[in-house]
Protein backbone atom coordinates (compact mmCIF):
# COMPACT_ATOMS: atom_id res chain seq x y z
CA UNK A 1 0.00 0.00 0.00
CA UNK A 2 1.54 3.22 -1.02
CA UNK A 3 -0.03 6.51 0.25
CA UNK A 4 -1.44 9.22 -2.13
CA UNK A 5 -2.01 11.77 0.09
CA UNK A 6 0.93 14.32 -1.31
CA UNK A 7 -0.79 13.91 -4.99
CA UNK A 8 -4.14 14.76 -3.97
CA UNK A 9 -3.03 17.43 -1.94
CA UNK A 10 -1.41 18.81 -5.11
CA UNK A 11 -4.45 18.25 -7.03
CA UNK A 12 -6.62 20.19 -4.83
CA UNK A 13 -3.61 22.73 -4.70
CA UNK A 14 -3.18 22.76 -0.85
CA UNK A 15 -0.56 23.66 0.80
CA UNK A 16 1.10 21.14 3.96
CA UNK A 17 -0.02 24.09 6.28
CA UNK A 18 -3.74 24.26 4.48
CA UNK A 19 -4.14 20.98 5.32
CA UNK A 20 -2.68 21.06 8.83
CA UNK A 21 -5.23 23.85 9.46
CA UNK A 22 -8.64 21.81 8.08
CA UNK A 23 -7.38 18.69 10.47
CA UNK A 24 -9.85 18.78 13.31
CA UNK A 25 -7.80 18.74 15.68
CA UNK A 26 -5.38 21.64 13.85
CA UNK A 27 -1.76 19.86 13.43
CA UNK A 28 1.19 21.22 12.10
CA UNK A 29 2.46 21.16 8.44
CA UNK A 30 5.59 19.31 9.33
CA UNK A 31 3.72 16.35 10.72
CA UNK A 32 1.82 16.26 7.74
CA UNK A 33 5.16 16.22 5.80
CA UNK A 34 6.36 13.62 7.01
CA UNK A 35 3.01 11.56 7.11
CA UNK A 36 3.44 12.17 3.39
CA UNK A 37 6.57 11.19 3.06
CA UNK A 38 6.75 8.07 5.53
CA UNK A 39 8.86 9.33 7.44
CA UNK A 40 6.27 8.77 10.41
CA UNK A 41 3.78 5.96 10.09
CA UNK A 42 -0.09 6.68 8.64
CA UNK A 43 -2.54 5.14 11.02
CA UNK A 44 -5.83 4.95 10.22
CA UNK A 45 -6.50 7.94 12.41
CA UNK A 46 -4.47 9.87 10.75
CA UNK A 47 -5.99 8.62 7.50
CA UNK A 48 -9.50 9.21 8.30
CA UNK A 49 -8.31 12.92 9.71
CA UNK A 50 -6.38 13.95 6.69
CA UNK A 51 -8.96 12.55 4.11
CA UNK A 52 -11.76 14.88 5.88
CA UNK A 53 -9.07 17.77 5.70
CA UNK A 54 -9.02 16.95 2.04
CA UNK A 55 -12.56 16.23 1.07
CA UNK A 56 -12.20 13.13 0.01
CA UNK A 57 -13.08 9.50 1.62
CA UNK A 58 -9.82 7.68 3.03
CA UNK A 59 -9.76 5.24 0.39
CA UNK A 60 -8.55 7.74 -1.93
CA UNK A 61 -5.59 8.19 -0.08
CA UNK A 62 -4.05 5.02 -0.56
CA UNK A 63 -2.79 3.46 -3.41
CA UNK A 64 -3.20 0.33 -3.89
CA UNK A 65 -1.73 -2.08 -6.78
CA UNK A 66 -4.68 -3.16 -8.55
CA UNK A 67 -5.65 0.77 -8.70
CA UNK A 68 -4.52 3.23 -11.50
CA UNK A 69 -4.86 6.71 -11.03
CA UNK A 70 -4.92 8.87 -14.40
CA UNK A 71 -1.96 11.20 -15.18
CA UNK A 72 -3.47 14.79 -15.77
CA UNK A 73 -2.03 15.73 -19.21
CA UNK A 74 -4.05 19.24 -19.44
CA UNK A 75 -5.76 21.93 -17.14
CA UNK A 76 -8.60 23.78 -19.19
CA UNK A 77 -9.74 27.30 -18.62
CA UNK A 78 -11.00 30.13 -20.34
CA UNK A 79 -7.74 31.09 -21.94
CA UNK A 80 -7.55 27.82 -23.40
CA UNK A 81 -5.60 23.91 -22.36
CA UNK A 82 -2.22 24.10 -21.14
CA UNK A 83 0.51 21.92 -19.41
CA UNK A 84 0.19 21.84 -15.60
CA UNK A 85 2.69 23.41 -13.71
CA UNK A 86 3.41 20.01 -11.74
CA UNK A 87 2.75 16.47 -12.08
CA UNK A 88 -1.20 16.06 -11.49
CA UNK A 89 -3.26 12.23 -11.07
CA UNK A 90 -7.28 12.08 -10.98
CA UNK A 91 -8.44 9.95 -8.64
CA UNK A 92 -11.10 7.35 -9.98
CA UNK A 93 -14.07 7.54 -7.85
CA UNK A 94 -14.88 4.72 -5.29
CA UNK A 95 -18.53 4.45 -4.37
CA UNK A 96 -19.06 4.74 -0.51
CA UNK A 97 -21.73 2.52 1.68
CA UNK A 98 -24.87 2.66 0.04
CA UNK A 99 -24.29 3.95 -3.20
CA UNK A 100 -26.52 2.95 -5.84
CA UNK A 101 -26.29 3.50 -9.84
CA UNK A 102 -29.16 4.07 -12.16
CA UNK A 103 -28.40 3.21 -16.15
CA UNK A 104 -30.11 5.52 -18.87
CA UNK A 105 -31.82 3.66 -21.63
CA UNK A 106 -33.27 6.15 -23.57
CA UNK A 107 -32.15 9.77 -23.81
CA UNK A 108 -34.52 11.98 -21.46
CA UNK A 109 -34.05 15.13 -20.23
CA UNK A 110 -30.30 16.35 -19.85
CA UNK A 111 -29.64 12.60 -20.17
CA UNK A 112 -28.34 10.50 -22.71
CA UNK A 113 -28.52 7.08 -23.98
CA UNK A 114 -25.61 4.86 -22.06
CA UNK A 115 -25.16 7.72 -19.25
CA UNK A 116 -24.82 6.23 -15.73
CA UNK A 117 -25.61 7.99 -12.87
CA UNK A 118 -24.54 7.67 -8.90
CA UNK A 119 -26.23 8.16 -6.26
CA UNK A 120 -25.81 8.16 -2.47
CA UNK A 121 -28.82 7.12 -0.02
CA UNK A 122 -30.40 9.19 1.80
CA UNK A 123 -32.53 8.59 4.73
CA UNK A 124 -35.90 10.61 5.73
CA UNK A 125 -34.02 13.06 8.28
CA UNK A 126 -31.47 14.16 5.23
CA UNK A 127 -33.94 14.42 2.63
CA UNK A 128 -33.85 18.35 2.44
CA UNK A 129 -30.33 18.18 1.63
CA UNK A 130 -31.73 16.51 -1.69
CA UNK A 131 -33.73 19.56 -2.76
CA UNK A 132 -33.48 20.93 -6.08
CA UNK A 133 -31.38 17.94 -7.05
CA UNK A 134 -32.24 14.82 -8.95
CA UNK A 135 -33.49 11.83 -7.05
CA UNK A 136 -34.45 8.09 -7.04
CA UNK A 137 -37.52 7.73 -4.85
CA UNK A 138 -38.84 4.01 -4.59
CA UNK A 139 -42.68 3.56 -4.87
CA UNK A 140 -44.47 0.38 -3.92
CA UNK A 141 -44.47 -2.79 -5.87
CA UNK A 142 -40.49 -2.58 -7.00
CA UNK A 143 -41.18 0.92 -9.18
CA UNK A 144 -39.29 3.60 -8.92
CA UNK A 145 -39.75 7.98 -9.65
CA UNK A 146 -36.93 9.60 -10.68
CA UNK A 147 -36.77 13.27 -11.09
CA UNK A 148 -35.66 16.84 -9.51
CA UNK A 149 -37.12 16.89 -5.80
CA UNK A 150 -38.64 20.39 -6.22
CA UNK A 151 -40.57 20.27 -2.77
CA UNK A 152 -42.12 18.59 0.32
CA UNK A 153 -44.70 18.61 2.10
CA UNK A 154 -45.49 16.77 5.45
CA UNK A 155 -43.99 13.66 4.56
CA UNK A 156 -44.96 14.03 0.68
CA UNK A 157 -42.48 14.29 -1.82
CA UNK A 158 -42.77 16.27 -4.87
CA UNK A 159 -41.01 15.25 -7.97
CA UNK A 160 -40.67 16.60 -11.74
CA UNK A 161 -39.04 13.88 -13.93
CA UNK A 162 -37.13 14.86 -16.70
CA UNK A 163 -38.32 15.97 -20.32
CA UNK A 164 -40.33 18.33 -21.91
CA UNK A 165 -44.44 18.45 -20.69
CA UNK A 166 -43.27 16.14 -17.68
CA UNK A 167 -45.87 15.72 -15.17
CA UNK A 168 -44.77 16.42 -11.39
CA UNK A 169 -45.23 13.23 -9.18
CA UNK A 170 -46.28 12.62 -6.02
CA UNK A 171 -44.78 9.85 -3.33
CA UNK A 172 -45.56 10.29 0.21
CA UNK A 173 -43.36 8.77 2.98
CA UNK A 174 -40.62 7.00 0.90
CA UNK A 175 -37.95 5.14 3.28
CA UNK A 176 -35.21 6.48 1.52
CA UNK A 177 -34.40 8.21 -1.68
CA UNK A 178 -31.23 8.15 -3.60
CA UNK A 179 -29.57 11.53 -4.55
CA UNK A 180 -27.50 11.84 -7.66
CA UNK A 181 -24.03 12.89 -6.92
CA UNK A 182 -21.91 12.08 -9.91
CA UNK A 183 -22.53 11.46 -13.97
CA UNK A 184 -20.83 8.74 -15.80
CA UNK A 185 -20.68 9.52 -19.73
CA UNK A 186 -18.81 8.07 -22.17
CA UNK A 187 -17.72 10.87 -24.92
Amino acid sequence: MITCIRDVRRAKGLTLQDVADRCVPPTTAQTIGRLETGTRTVSVGWLNRIADALGVAAADLVQLPDRTDLPVAALIGADGAHAPRRTLAAVPPVPGDGALALRVESAVGDYRSGDEIWCDRLAPEAFANALNRDVLVPRPAGRFVFGRLIGREGGKLLILPPGAGSRQQVVADPAWIAVATRLVRAL
